[in-house]
């Protein structure tokens, strides 16, 4: 196909009298870089949003949790022990979830408070390793003193306490005493704060040792659950069929994917509406690509006449078009996909652009997924071709004679 390459990047450089139709393939090259730019930069950010977003969750729950039809239950060595065994599966530890009120000199709050076993050395709240979480949380027989509580940043903050400062929870329990029945209450004090970046979070949970919750909640031995992290996040679902058919009825699995299966659901349709939304921009420039190629067919109709009279064929006359077509979609979306890689790149070393407070990060989050870039790279290209069809079709299907006569 060397003659049609040589034609095709012949008509790219027009005369004088073409320069309009030039002007029409400069636009069209521009489309195709700013669509495919905006592409590449906007499934990045998307893509970056989401795996903050996942971080940021699995930061403060476990990647798999084993739980009883009848809420809570009593704790199985023997089963936690069993599942620490499957491969791939790095920590095992019991949690008790409960309600309660948190009190101080100053404020009185609901919470959620959750009972945790720091000996496990699973990675259970962000920011503490389990190294530092066993010292924070340890047993209060061993240092002779009240238990110790983690709140989260946003909590501890409304209800304006500090490390050091005493706090009084309060459950929905009750225990009896000489003026009757009364809600179950402990004193704690805070040994520290974390922060996940969710505000839902940070807001309203606190940690304690799971013994202390138990007998805060009137649930001694029981647990809400047992607390499973992995090595890969991604390989849940294959561990829960393959590996972990032992958990039976009255047992159940969930998941991290099944119990935020709303969240990154909207996050991916927000990924692919915008894939469609921004794709219209390279659809225009091929629009363009094709009008230059259809008023090419009308300047050049007595090149194709003189060419098919040579003895050219139809398919030779398509390939020409269509090589010139792709040679400005081809050109457009290596220029845009290569600037569209710079500005992500930009924007992830140099945090210039800030995030309202709104957002849970403070900056805009990038992730360049080469897979991405591929499949925006081959549309473009794609979208390209297809707008090459018509135009070296009516190119092809000329008739020298005609053409010759009333070019």
């Amino acid at each position: 196909m060397a003659a049609e390459f040589f034609i095709a990047r012949k008509y790219l450089k027009a005369k004088r009298k073409e320069g309009f139709i030039s002007l029409i393939s400069f636009l069209s090259v521009a489309g195709v870089i700013l669509g495919v730019m905006a592409l590449v930069v906007v499934i990045a950010v998307m893509s970056g949003a989401e795996t903050e977003f996942r971080k940021r969750i699995l930061g403060l729950e476990p990647h798999i949790l084993v739980m009883n039809y009848g809420g809570s239950f009593k704790a199985d060595g023997e089963q936690a022990e069993q599942i620490g065994k499957i491969p791939g599966v790095k920590g095992v530890s019991p949690i008790l979830f409960g309600q309660a009120m948190i009190r101080t000199k100053r404020s009185f709050s609901g919470i959620m408070v959750r009972g945790i076993t720091p000996e496990s050395g699973a990675s259970l709240i962000k920011g503490f390793t389990p190294e530092a979480l066993k010292n924070v949380l340890a047993d209060p027989k061993e240092k002779k003193g009240l238990p110790g509580i983690i709140l989260g940043r946003e909590l501890a903050n409304s209800i304006g306490v500090i490390q050091g400062d005493r706090v009084l929870l309060m459950s929905a329990s009750t225990i009896i005493s000489p003026m009757g029945q009364i809600p179950s209450m402990k004193q704690f004090i805070v040994r520290g704060t974390f922060e996940s970046g969710m505000s839902e979070y940070d807001a309203m949970l606190a940690y304690a040792r799971l013994d202390q919750v138990q007998s805060l909640v009137s649930a001694q031995g029981k647990i809400s659950a047992l607390g499973i992290w992995v090595d890969n996040i991604f390989d849940v679902k294959k561990l829960r069929q393959r590996q972990m058919e032992f958990i039976q009825y009255p047992y159940y699995i969930r998941d991290w994917m099944d119990i935020n299966q709303s969240l990154f659901s909207a996050l991916k349709l927000e990924k692919t509406a915008m894939f469609v939304i921004l794709t219209l921009i390279i659809l225009v420039a091929a629009f363009n690509i094709a009008s230059a190629l259809i008023m090419m067919v009308m300047e050049k109709t007595k090149d194709i006449a003189v060419l098919k009279a040579m003895g050219a064929t139809h398919a030779m006359i398509r390939h020409i078009f269509i090589i010139k077509g792709m040679i400005i979609g081809v050109l457009g979306t290596i220029i845009g996909t290569f600037a569209g890689v710079v500005v992500c790149y930009v924007l992830k070393k140099y945090d210039f652009i800030k995030l309202p407070e709104a957002y849970p990060f403070s900056t805009l989050p990038v992730q360049l997924e080469y897979g991405d870039v591929a499949i925006i790279a081959l549309s473009a290209v794609l979208i390209c071709f297809l707008s090459t069809l018509y135009p070296s079709y009516k190119a092809s299907r000329m008739d020298p004679v005609e053409a010759i006569r009333y070019g």
